[in-house]
């Protein structure tokens, strides 16, 4: 199992977060994104290492990396609220509350990933609960939560609203299940589950028949099948771990549900949305004028900004 969770973790924080920086914020985060592997690279060696000084120390680099781009969460969400007129309250729309989440997902990883590391049992947590902590929260945390947000920016219909609040609340109750008890995870999962099932069916029904590039429909739909399955196997182990049933063992549901996830949603989505965001390329003025592909015109992914009224 510890080779695959290796891998995993490696493809979550070199490869996922990069990519997703630049659809969050191709602008604003382009130096983030660029200068991610220096700290991420780092991060994915430590796990290689035997646990101790050596490994501790490169993830910590890591680790610095992602609570930076966590604040930047804070900052884009004060700046969401800036509007607010004085003694009211205002939310993030959906795919804010969504966008805020990834950022600040990797930091949850990464510090999971130290503890790991140092084999200090944070919260009382056993190490190997640790070191699946890191692939969960890149890819259920950062890139599961991103892509719900894209979906609800791109869709806006009711499915995708619902998937963009409740893939964050899913991740933050498997999170408090943690601390609590199984029947409190298996709510988080189940909360979770429906929300990443809500992104699967608004990719297969909505965004996947909008698309005229194959590729590009090819891996929405990829991604949206994989979900059906990933996810199934998340409940049939939440459900088995609360009850008592028969469920597959950490070993198996690494094989199976994490590289699933990793792989055929996280890496195949991410690369469905830099095609379907990426500029359209000139065409000749004698060739037939191409509709946009769903997303390529929507702005970067931010907590919408209210101007100050009087």
């Amino acid at each position: 199992m510890t080779v695959i969770v290796n891998l995993i973790v490696a493809l979550g924080a070199v490869c996922a977060v990069p990519l997703g920086l630049r659809l969050i914020d191709p602008v604003g985060l382009r130096r983030t994104a660029r200068l991610w592997p220096l700290a991420a690279v780092p991060g994915a060696l430590c796990l290689w290492l035997p646990r101790g000084p050596a490994a501790t120390a490169l993830a910590l680099l890591y680790a610095a990396a992602a609570l930076a781009l966590a604040a930047t969460a804070g900052a884009r969400l004060r700046q969401g609220l800036a509007g607010t007129r004085p003694g009211g309250r205002r939310l993030p729309d959906p795919a804010g509350v969504a966008v805020l989440t990834a950022l600040v997902s990797p930091s949850v990883a990464a510090t999971a990933l130290v503890a790991e590391r140092a084999g200090y049992p944070l919260f009382g947590f056993d190490l190997d609960v640790l070191a699946l902590t890191v692939p969960h929260f890149h890819f259920a945390g950062f890139t599961a939560a991103l892509v719900a947000g894209l979906v609800c920016r791109s869709s806006g219909t009711r499915p995708a609203r619902w998937a963009a609040y409740s893939v964050p609340a899913g991740t933050l109750l498997v999170l408090l299940g943690y601390f609590v008890d199984d029947w409190a995870e298996l709510l988080g999962a189940v909360v979770l589950t429906t929300g990443m099932w809500a992104v699967a069916l608004v990719t297969w029904r909505d965004l996947r028949p909008a698309t005229r590039d194959r590729t590009t429909a090819a891996l929405l739909a990829v991604s949206a099948a994989v979900l059906v399955a990933t996810m199934l196997l998340a409940l049939w182990w939440a459900t088995g771990e609360a009850t008592g049933i028969v469920h597959p063992t950490l070993t198996w549901m690494a094989a199976t549900h994490g590289l699933g996830n990793a792989l055929g949603f996280a890496l195949c989505s991410l690369l469905a949305w830099r095609r379907l965001t990426a500029p359209p390329v000139p065409s000749s003025s004698s060739a037939p004028p191409v509709a946009p592909a769903p997303g390529a015109r929507t702005p970067p992914l931010k907590p919408d900004r209210t101007e100050n009224t009087p």
